[in-house]
């Protein structure tokens, strides 16, 4: 039973919080003028918003799914988002780095 319930909780989607950034080269953006990163920026920090939802719902599907009948329903059908979130998370990394590299002065908000 103990178990079991250890597999259930292993297979269920993890927080947006507790997701590690995926390594996103900075490289990638440095032949973006500081106008255009400011503009990825805002793009990619709503897109982490956006998944960043999509996985909380996910989480919070998985851990009732676990109480009510011992199997995280969301990452079984499909609605983990872990590897977008981290994706995502890189991303903003990587662009936020190429800023202070080209001391690009923060965007605002």
């Amino acid at each position: 039973m103990t178990l079991a319930a250890l597999l259930a909780v292993s297979g269920c989607a993890k927080r947006p919080d507790a997701i590690v950034p995926a390594d996103i080269p900075m490289q990638a953006y440095t032949s973006y003028g500081c106008n255009e990163l400011a503009v990825e920026l805002a793009k990619e920090k709503a897109n982490l918003a956006a998944v960043s939802k999509k996985q909380h719902d996910a989480a919070t599907g998985d851990a009732f799914g676990v109480f009510l009948i011992g199997v995280p329903m969301s990452s079984t059908f499909g609605g983990d988002n872990e590897g977008n979130v981290a994706v995502a998370k890189g991303k903003v990394q990587a662009i936020e780095s190429a800023m202070t590299s080209k001391k690009c002065s923060a965007p605002a908000g």
